[in-house]
């Protein structure tokens, strides 16, 4: 709280008057950054209205990637988080999953947007660290021994169409199309 006081000019002790503690400060902000994101829409198809809202969430957890891990701990459960959270599950309800059904889908996306988002930020790197990983990657991964990890590695450095798919959206149609098969099919069944 010193150092952000400082920072805006301000005592710590003074900003006390706006805010209880640094979890209110965290809170606050987090909250700015999920109303940069839009809840499923009750006007549009289900699919339609969660892809669109779900690719709203990971646009601004790509806009801000500090506040992916710190939505995932307790200092995310915001009034913000919540009302997103009981959207997503009333238009999966709504489609007509059954409860149960419900309990497991929403699972599956959270993980996909918060999971896959969590993962991209771990995987940002500067032109720097990109050519020093390149240089290891390039001695360590052999086309003899791991052709297929080769051509992978290879693709990371290569312009081409496969720069142009979001893998996000790639698997959010993949869930998407998923449960649209089990809903046509009676409903989302349980898998073990």
């Amino acid at each position: 709280m010193r150092t952000l006081g400082r920072a805006l000019g301000f005592e710590a002790m003074s900003l006390y008057k706006y805010i209880a503690n640094k979890d209110d400060l965290l809170g606050g902000i987090l909250d700015l950054v999920l109303a940069e994101s839009e809840a499923p829409s009750p006007a549009k198809p289900w699919d339609t209205a969660i892809r669109e809202s779900a690719i709203s969430v990971h646009d601004a957890l790509q806009r801000h990637p500090w506040a992916c891990a710190l939505l995932m701990s307790p200092h995310g459960f915001r009034p913000e988080r919540v009302q997103y959270m009981d959207s997503l599950l009333g238009r999966l309800r709504g489609a007509g999953f059954t409860a149960e059904a419900t309990y497991y889908v929403y699972h599956v996306l959270d993980g996909h947007i918060f999971g896959f988002s969590l993962w991209e930020t771990s995987h940002s790197y500067t032109p720097a660290q990109i050519s020093v990983l390149s240089a290891r990657l390039g001695a360590a991964i052999a086309a003899g021994e791991h052709p297929h990890l080769h051509e992978h590695a290879q693709q990371h450095g290569l312009k081409g169409p496969h720069h142009e798919v979001s893998a996000f959206e790639f698997g959010l149609d993949l869930i998407l199309a998923g449960l649209k098969t089990q809903l046509a099919a009676g409903g989302a069944k349980r898998h073990r």
